[in-house]
């Protein structure tokens, strides 16, 4: 009865794949066996290696990796162009791999046929490296081996227990047929683990997308939805987006546009941490707007990231020459990194790890994506939406000043999809309309949200010259301007204002 009130709380292991420990809560639960499941091709082998590599490399542990499946010399391999160097960890006496391969007949069950044999090689690999961590990669090999799965079940659990009594933490992989049914093939596996990981790489729409979803943590808390992952260089990165919580800190801090008259419009400016949305209809000086905006951090010495997905880099380069502005100069200088690609290249999980990896390893104060409607045809309207928030989040936190366009359907703008399911996480929005006037079509600019401050709520005109960027004075007697009709009357003809 003594034990039962002094049961100590469920201790954590940690991954060091990043992402786990956020959507688990903590990481593995440590001493306790973890079923990671998915069909063929999902990650489950790439996942268990990762968690000896990282095990050995970042905690300073030992494991053992049991396959049942793979040589050990492929195993290894595998792995190299990842940059873990399992080899190695061998030579250190810090990981043993035990072949406990079999041919794939099955065993005729007489007398005491039993996995004594391999429960004992493993118990001795671990107490001869001193192993915290155990894989067993794959249980479904086993199923060749025993034709009644009572037995097999009878023997697993054997196995699991006596795991549980070295006081090891354990990791059992195991194939399901599909992504969304029966959680293994033979449904005995996650019946003797505690906690069941569940990984799904599914084909839509010509795309893959990976996810991952801790099926089950048996005594303790942790996040139940899909979270979409990659697989880098790194490793597997997860992004647990719809997990995201809302913890960004926040500056009072104004930066400038780099339009004294756009900054007057503002109230004085963008905050340091804020996350502008551009949107307009093709041609109406969005891209003029990101670079006059990427120029101004510039000229004050500070760095800016610049990604393109609508246009080629000589594209960029050519047009901000155009309005007086020296990408090139500043590319040389080390203050401006310029990145153009197709949005199908990657996948959203793949845009997203790419862009925090750059603004990591480049450190800039500001950044600019244009455009962010290119990335809707990558994926669903709730992945593109994942997307931008785990974006702005991430932007936030760093206190990156971002600034995203949006390109508009119809040329008087109009409603879009990007801005209906991105708006609400934006700190601002700057619309941009055509104008027909006099049988000419004319720009116009409003900011329609400046969250934290006030601003200008008229609709103003603006030209584009050789210059770059040049507001006017607020269109007059223009209730449906927005719509794209501006006022006939001779008091709208007024020439912009120099910004």
């Amino acid at each position: 009865m003594k034990e039962l009130l002094n049961v100590p709380p469920l201790e954590r292991m940690k991954t060091g794949i990043r992402g786990f420990e956020h959507i688990s809560l903590g990481g593995l639960v440590r001493g306790r066996t973890t079923l990671l499941v998915g069909t063929s091709g999902s990650g489950k082998t790439l996942f268990a290696t990762e968690l000896v590599h990282r095990a050995i490399t970042e905690s300073g542990n030992s494991a053992v990796f049991v396959t049942f499946e793979e040589k050990p010399a492929d195993i290894v391999r595998n792995v190299r162009q990842l940059g873990w160097d399992l080899s190695e960890q061998i030579q250190r006496k810090k990981l043993i791999i035990l072949d406990a391969s079999m041919d794939r007949t099955i065993v005729e069950e007489a007398g005491a046929y039993d996995l004594s044999g391999i429960i004992t090689q493993i118990v001795d690999a671990i107490q001869e490296v001193g192993a915290q961590l155990v894989i067993l990669d794959s249980l479904g090999a086993l199923f060749y081996q025993f034709e009644n799965p009572g037995i097999l079940r009878r023997e697993i659990l054997r196995l699991t227990d006596e795991l549980r009594d070295l006081g090891v933490t354990s990791i059992m992989t195991a194939e399901r047929v599909e992504e969304y049914g029966p959680i293994t093939r033979f449904g005995i596996e996650e019946f003797v683990s505690d906690c069941v990981v569940v990984l799904r790489h599914q084909l839509l729409d010509e795309k893959v997308r990976r996810t991952i979803q801790i099926y089950k943590l048996r005594g303790d808390r942790h996040y139940k939805d899909e979270f979409p992952f990659t697989i880098e260089t790194p490793g597997i990165v997860i992004l647990p987006l719809s997990a995201a919580e809302l913890t960004q800190s926040s500056t009072a801090n104004r930066v400038s546009f780099g339009s004294r008259s756009l900054d007057e419009m503002a109230g004085g400016g963008l905050f340091q941490d804020s996350v502008i949305l551009i949107s307009g209809p093709t041609g109406s000086g969005k891209t003029l707007m990101g670079t006059t905006f990427a120029s101004e951090a510039c000229r004050r010495g500070e760095r800016v990231l610049f990604l393109g997905y609508e246009e080629s880099r000589p594209q960029l380069m050519r047009n901000a020459h155009s309005w007086g502005l020296e990408f090139d100069e500043w590319e040389k200088s080390g203050l401006l990194k310029t990145v153009c690609q197709y949005p199908e290249a990657l996948g959203l999980e793949g845009h997203l790890y790419a862009i925090e990896r750059e603004i990591e390893q480049f450190r800039p104060t500001r950044l600019v994506i244009d455009s962010i409607s290119a990335m809707e045809r990558v994926g669903s309207v709730r992945n593109f939406r994942e997307f931008v928030i785990g974006l702005t989040g991430f932007v936030k936190q760093q206190q990156v000043c971002t600034l995203l366009t949006s390109s508009s359907a119809s040329l008087s703008g109009g409603d879009s999809i990007t801005d209906a399911h991105i708006s609400t996480i934006t700190d601002a929005i700057v619309l941009l309309r055509y104008v027909e006037r006099a049988g000419a079509l004319s720009r116009g600019i409003i900011i329609i949200k400046m969250r934290g401050s006030q601003h200008d709520k008229r609709f103003h005109e603006f030209s584009i010259s050789d210059k770059g960027l040049e507001i006017g004075e607020p269109f007059v007697h223009v209730p449906t301007a927005l719509l794209g009709i501006a006022s006939s009357r001779s008091d709208l003809d007024v020439p912009p204002k120099r910004a």
